[in-house]
C-alpha cells in the first residue's frame, strides 16, 4: 500500500517535472528571442534602476552614446543631460511617475563633445523589478532635416515678402492664389482684397489681346517675358515688365512683375528732352560746339558761328586751337585740368579770322553728347568791362563808407538794417553783426517812432528827412542828429546821423556859464549896493529897539532882525559867485568833515523829527579839499533834505570809496521826490523846488564842487526820495 502510494506520488512528481521542463525550455526559448530581440533592436532599449543609473542597455545603446557596455554601465544619464534646463528634466521625472509611462524627446551631450537630439519612450517598472525601460531613437538627422526645411520655408517666404518685384500665383482662370508685399504695393490694394482679383481684371479692354497672347505662350513654351499695361482701381495707370512661369506647382502659374512705369516715363522724358536740346542747340544765344578730343569741331550752332566770326560749315571744319594764340601757358593749363577732371569753366581771350579778340567764357564737359566733348561759350567782354567800372565804384564808395566820420546806415523797405559802416557802431555801441541782427525800429522810443514815421510817409522821395532823436542805451541816453534819404538804390534807405549829446551838454555848459557870469556881475553891484543900507539898517533898527524896550515889540524886532541876517546870507551868497575865491587846499578827511557837518544840524534835526542815518566805509583815504567849502555844500543839501520832509522822516548818508580813485558821498532823504524834468534844471541859477528858496544855495553847491574837480548827481523817485550822488577825487586837485 505504501509502496503503491510511493509510486503514484513519483508518477505525478515526474509528470510535473516534465511539465515545468516545458515551460522552462519554452522560457527559455522566448528569454533567447528576447535576448535577440534585446540586442538586435534598431532602437536603443536600456534599463534603468531606481537612480537613473544605466543598468543593463543593448549594442544600440552603446552606438548611440559612443561608449563600451562596461563604461555605459557606470553612468548615470544626468551625466549626458546638462544641455537641458534642470526644471524641464525634473518635471519630465514627475511625469514618468505620476503616469507611469511618458514620450518625450531630449537633448544629450557625449563625452566627446557632439551633441544628439533622441525621442524616448520610457515604462516605470514594468515587471515590478525596480528597473524602469526606456527605448531611445536618434532624431538628431531629422532634426536637421526639419531645421533645414523650415530655414528653406523660412527663406522663400522672406525672398517673396522682401522682394522689389511683384510676385503672384495665380491658376489656370487668372484667380490670385498669394501675392507678396511689393505686389500689393504696387497694385494699391491690401491682399484680402486682390486674392478675390483676377489679372484680366486691371487690364483695359484694348490690351486684353496681349493676356490672350501672354495664355497662348504659356501653353506652348511654358514661359513668357514682355511688357503689360494695367489700369489700378484708383485709375491710376501702370506699366510693368512681366515674367510668367508654367505649372510651377499644382497647374498654378508663378508671375513676376517689375514696375516700369517711372523708367517708361523717364525714357519719354528723354526723348522729349532730345528733341528739346536739338532745338537748344539751334536757337541758343550762347555758342555751343561739338568737339573730338583732338579739337576738331564735329558740331556748332548759329551762335558760335557768329561768335568765331565764321560761317557755320568753314567752323565745322576748324579746329579750336586756331582761335587761341600759341604757346599760351594758361591754354596748356587748361587743357590739362580738363583731361584729369572731365569738365572746366574758365575764361580766354580767342583771336578770331577778321583780327577781333574777344574774352569768351566757357563751360566743357567731356563726352556727354555721342561721345564728343561740348563747349559753350559766351562773349563776356563788355561784361567784364562793366564789372570793373562797377567794382573801381564800388570801392570808391566803400573807402566813403567805412571811413565816413558820421555813422551810416543802408536799411530796407521792412526797416531791417543790411549793412553799417564802422562809426555807426562806434556811435550806438554795437557791433556790425549786433546792428543787422534788429530792425531800426528797435533802437527808437516808441513815441519818437510814431513821429518819424508820419514823417517819412510825407516826405517826397527827393527830399531829405532829418532831425534829432534821443536813444535810450546801457551807457545812458544819447541824442543823435539824422538825415534820411529814399530810396538811394531801389528798395534800399540810407540814414547818416552824428552824436551831438556832448555838443548839446556843452551848449548847455555854455549857457549856464554865461548865466553865471552874468549874476556874479549882478551879484557884485547888488551886494555892494545893498550892504551899505543894510548896515545902516541894522544900526538903526538896534538903536530903535534898545529905547523902545523889549516886552512889547520884541516880537516884531526879532522878526526884522531875523529877515535882515537872510538877505546877508543871501548876499553873501552872492559874494561867492561874484569874486574868485582864494581857496586853500589841504588833505582833509571827508568823514571827519561829514560828522561835523551833522553835529551842527542834529539840533535842527530833532526839532523837525528827522533821524540821521550813516553808512560810512572803514579807512576811507583823505583828500584834498578845502573843509569849509565842502561843509558848506554838506550844510545846503543836508537842509534840503531836512526841509522836504516837514513830518520828519530818515535822511541817509552814506561814504565809500569807489573805482577811479573817488570818494563817493550819497546823502538820501524820504521826501516827495522831484519830478524828471526839474530834475536837469538843479543847479541853475534862481531855480528852486521851494516855496521861499533862491537857488543859490544849490548853484554854490555846484560850483564848489566843480572847483575840487568833482560831480553831483541826482537821482529821484516821486513819493521816494531824492538821493545827491557827490564824487570827489583823492589825488590832488587842479585849482580852477
Amino acid at each position: 500500500m505504501i509502496q503503491h502510494m510511493v509510486k503514484e506520488e513519483t508518477r505525478k512528481l515526474e509528470a510535473e517535472i516534465e511539465t515545468l521542463t516545458a515551460k522552462l525550455q519554452k522560457l527559455e526559448k522566448e528569454n533567447r528571442f528576447l535576448q535577440l530581440t534585446f540586442e538586435h533592436a534598431n532602437d536603443a532599449i536600456i534599463l534603468f534602476n531606481e537612480n537613473v543609473e544605466f543598468f543593463q542597455v543593448n549594442q544600440k545603446a552603446c552606438e548611440l552614446f559612443e561608449l563600451p557596455k562596461e563604461e555605459l554601465l557606470q553612468r548615470k544619464l544626468h551625466d549626458f543631460l546638462e544641455l537641458m534646463p534642470k526644471e524641464e528634466v525634473e518635471y519630465q521625472e514627475a511625469q514618468l511617475n505620476e503616469l507611469g509611462e511618458l514620450k518625450n524627446e531630449l537633448i544629450v551631450r557625449l563625452d566627446n563633445g557632439s551633441i544628439k537630439f533622441v525621442e524616448y519612450s520610457a515604462v516605470r517598472n514594468p515587471d515590478e523589478s525596480g528597473l524602469d525601460i526606456c527605448i531611445i531613437r536618434d532624431i538628431t538627422t531629422k532634426k536637421q532635416l526639419e531645421r533645414e526645411s523650415s530655414k528653406s520655408k523660412q527663406m522663400y517666404h522672406d525672398v517673396i515678402n522682401r522682394a522689389v518685384d511683384g510676385i503672384v500665383v495665380f491658376d489656370r482662370d487668372g484667380l490670385f492664389i498669394d501675392v507678396n508685399p511689393a505686389f500689393c504695393s504696387n497694385f494699391a490694394m491690401p491682399k484680402i482684397d486682390l486674392l478675390q482679383s483676377k489679372l484680366d481684371d486691371f487690364v483695359e479692354d484694348g490690351f486684353q489681346y496681349k493676356m490672350t497672347k501672354i495664355w497662348h505662350l504659356l501653353d506652348n513654351h511654358g514661359r513668357v517675358r514682355g511688357e503689360l499695361p494695367v489700369v489700378l482701381h484708383t485709375g491710376e495707370r501702370k506699366t510693368f515688365e512681366v515674367t510668367i512661369t508654367a505649372n510651377i506647382y499644382d497647374d498654378y502659374y508663378l508671375a513676376i512683375m517689375r514696375d516700369v512705369t517711372e523708367k517708361r516715363n523717364m525714357e519719354l522724358q528723354l526723348k522729349k528732352s532730345e528733341e528739346r536740346f536739338r532745338e537748344m542747340f539751334q536757337h541758343a544765344l550762347d555758342a555751343i560746339v561739338l568737339v573730338d578730343n583732338n579739337g576738331q569741331i564735329k558740331r556748332a550752332n548759329p551762335a558760335a558761328s557768329r561768335a568765331f566770326e565764321l560761317p557755320l560749315d568753314d567752323l565745322v571744319r576748324a579746329k579750336l586751337h586756331e582761335f587761341v594764340p600759341k604757346n599760351d601757358k594758361k591754354v596748356f593749363s587748361i587743357v590739362k585740368q580738363f583731361g584729369a577732371r572731365g569738365e572746366i569753366r574758365e575764361e580766354l581771350e580767342f583771336h578770331m579770322p577778321n583780327g577781333q579778340k574777344k574774352l569768351l567764357e566757357f563751360t566743357a564737359n567731356k563726352g556727354i553728347i555721342d561721345g564728343f566733348n561740348m563747349i559753350i561759350f559766351r562773349n563776356v567782354s563788355e561784361r567784364r568791362k562793366m564789372e570793373k567800372d562797377l567794382r573801381e565804384s564800388e570801392q570808391k564808395f566803400r573807402k566813403i563808407f567805412n571811413n565816413a566820420m558820421d555813422g551810416i546806415l543802408l536799411w530796407d523797405n521792412k526797416c531791417n538794417i543790411i549793412d553799417a559802416n564802422p562809426n555807426a557802431s562806434k556811435i550806438l555801441g554795437l557791433s556790425k553783426e549786433e546792428l543787422m541782427n534788429n530792425s531800426l525800429h528797435w533802437y527808437i522810443q516808441h513815441d519818437q517812432l510814431k513821429v518819424i514815421q508820419s514823417q517819412w510817409k510825407e516826405c517826397p522821395e527827393s527830399e531829405e528827412l532829418s532831425g534829432e532823436v534821443c536813444l535810450e542805451g546801457e551807457r545812458g541816453a544819447k541824442i543823435i542828429e539824422y538825415s534820411a534819404k529814399k530810396n538811394v538804390i531801389e528798395g534800399l534807405h540810407m540814414t547818416i546821423f552824428r552824436n551831438i549829446t556832448e555838443k548839446r551838454e556843452m551848449e548847455n555848459q555854455l549857457r549856464k556859464s554865461d548865466t553865471l557870469t552874468v549874476v556874479g556881475e549882478l551879484a557884485a553891484g547888488i551886494a555892494h549896493e545893498i550892504r551899505n543900507p543894510m548896515t545902516a539898517l541894522k544900526g538903526f533898527i538896534q538903536l530903535l529897539q534898545n529905547s523902545m524896550g523889549e516886552d512889547q515889540y520884541a516880537m516884531y524886532f526879532d522878526v526884522i532882525t531875523s529877515e535882515l541876517k537872510r538877505i546877508e546870507s543871501i548876499i553873501t551868497e552872492f559874494l561867492v559867485l561874484a569874486k574868485p575865491q582864494a581857496i586853500s587846499y589841504q588833505r582833509k578827511n571827508a568823514t571827519v568833515i561829514m560828522k561835523e557837518t551833522l553835529d551842527l544840524l542834529s539840533a535842527q534835526a530833532s526839532l523837525e523829527n528827522v533821524q540821521f542815518i550813516t553808512s560810512i566805509e572803514e579807512g576811507l583815504p583823505d583828500i584834498y579839499c578845502e573843509p569849509n567849502q565842502l561843509k558848506q555844500v554838506f550844510i545846503n543839501i543836508l537842509k534840503n533834505a531836512i526841509e522836504v520832509m516837514p513830518k520828519g522822516g530818515t535822511v541817509s548818508v552814506a561814504l565809500e570809496k569807489i573805482e577811479g580813485e573817488q570818494v563817493l558821498i550819497s546823502i538820501r532823504d524820504e521826501g516827495t521826490g522831484i519830478p524828471e524834468d526839474k530834475l536837469k534844471k538843479l543847479g541853475e541859477p534862481f531855480y528852486t523846488t521851494k516855496e521861499r528858496g533862491t537857488g543859490l544855495g544849490l548853484m554854490v553847491s555846484y560850483k564848489i564842487v566843480e572847483e575840487h574837480n568833482g560831480t553831483i548827481e541826482v537821482s529821484s523817485k516821486l513819493g521816494k526820495g531824492t538821493t545827491f550822488h557827490i564824487k570827489l577825487p583823492i589825488g590832488s586837485p587842479t585849482v580852477h
